[in-house]
C-alpha cells in the first residue's frame, strides 16, 4: 500500500510539473523510527523543497525534524492522533498537511457482520507501536460490539512477537480483524500460514493485507491517494496554496474486495 502511494505521488508530480523539472530523493526507513529521523535530518540538511512522509512514523519524524520545510503526509489514518493535536479542525495550522487513508471503519465492521453473522468472537490483531492502528481497532471494536460481537485485543509490539500473538488469536477467535497496519502488511505470509490452516478468516483494513492473508476488505486505492497527495504538492511548490491552510484530504471512494484464493480455501461464499 505504501509503495503504491509513493508511485502515485511521483507520477502526479511528473505529469503536472514535467518529469524533467522534478527530482526525487527516495529513502525507505523500513518502519524503523530512528532511521526515519536520520533520513529527515538528511533532507533538512539538503534543504529540499518538500518532504513526503509516507506512513505515521515518517510523518512524526518529519514533524520533529523541521517546522519550515513543507511536509505532506500520506497513508496516515488520523492526523490528530499522529501529531497529538487535541482540538482538531481539519488543518494543522503548521507546515504539515496531506492525505488520509481512513476507511469507513463502521462499514468495515458491517461487512464483517455481512460475511460472518454467526461468529461470536472477533480478534483485533495489530501492532501496538503504531498509533493509527490503535485508533482503528478501538473504533472497530465499538462498532462490532454494537453488532453483538465479543472483541479481544491481540497486540504485538514488533514483528518478532507477531507469530505468537497471531497463534493466540487464531486459537481463540472466530474471525480476526487487522487494520491498516504497516507491520502486519509486511508480514502477511506469517499471518496466513497461521490463520488459514486454523480455519480462521481475516477481515483486512486495506487491500494489500487482504491480498496476503485476508478474505475481504473495504478499502481505497493507495495509488490514487498518492496522486491526490501529488496534486497537493504541486499547489504548494507553485505557490498556489499555503500548506498551513490546506485541509487534510480523504479518499474519494471505497471498494469492497475479496480474496478468491483464501475464500475458496476456507469455504466462504462471498455475496
Amino acid at each position: 500500500a505504501l509503495d503504491a502511494a509513493t508511485e502515485g505521488f511521483q507520477q502526479a508530480l511528473k505529469d503536472l510539473l514535467g518529469e524533467e523539472n522534478v527530482n526525487f530523493d527516495l529513502q525507505n526507513a523500513s518502519g524503523d523510527s530512528p532511521t526515519c529521523a536520520t533520513i529527515i535530518n538528511q533532507f533538512v540538511s539538503a534543504d529540499v523543497d518538500l518532504i513526503l512522509s509516507n506512513g505515521t512514523a515518517a510523518l512524526q519524524a518529519a514533524a520533529a525534524g523541521t517546522n519550515e520545510i513543507p511536509i505532506l503526509g500520506t497513508s496516515i489514518t488520523d492526523y490528530a492522533t499522529a501529531l497529538e493535536i487535541d482540538d482538531w479542525t481539519g488543518t494543522t495550522g503548521t507546515n504539515i498537511s496531506g492525505t488520509s487513508d481512513l476507511a469507513p471503519l463502521e462499514e468495515q465492521a458491517a461487512m464483517l457482520n455481512e460475511l460472518f453473522p454467526d461468529a461470536e468472537t472477533v480478534g483485533l490483531l495489530y501492532c501496538s507501536a503504531e498509533a493509527n492502528s490503535q485508533y482503528q481497532v478501538d473504533t472497530v471494536k465499538a462498532a462490532l460490539e454494537e453488532l453483538g460481537y465479543t472483541c479481544e485485543y491481540y497486540a504485538f509490539s514488533d514483528s518478532n512477537e507477531l507469530a505468537t500473538i497471531a497463534t493466540n488469536a487464531a486459537g481463540a477467535c472466530d474471525v480476526i480483524y487487522i487494520p491498516t497496519d504497516n507491520t502486519a502488511a509486511s508480514n502477511t505470509e506469517i499471518i496466513n500460514n497461521i490463520c488459514q490452516p486454523a480455519g480462521v478468516p481475516i477481515i483486512a483494513g486495506e487491500e494489500g493485507i487482504c491480498s496476503g492473508c485476508g478474505v475481504a476488505t473495504l478499502s481505497i486505492s493507495y495509488y490514487d491517494l498518492g496522486v491526490a497527495t501529488g496534486d497537493m504538492a504541486v499547489r504548494i511548490l507553485t505557490g498556489e496554496e499555503d500548506i498551513s491552510q490546506m485541509p487534510i484530504e480523504y479518499a474519494p471512494q471505497f471498494t469492497k474486495k475479496y480474496n478468491p484464493t483464501i475464500c475458496e480455501a476456507l469455504g466462504i461464499q462471498v455475496p
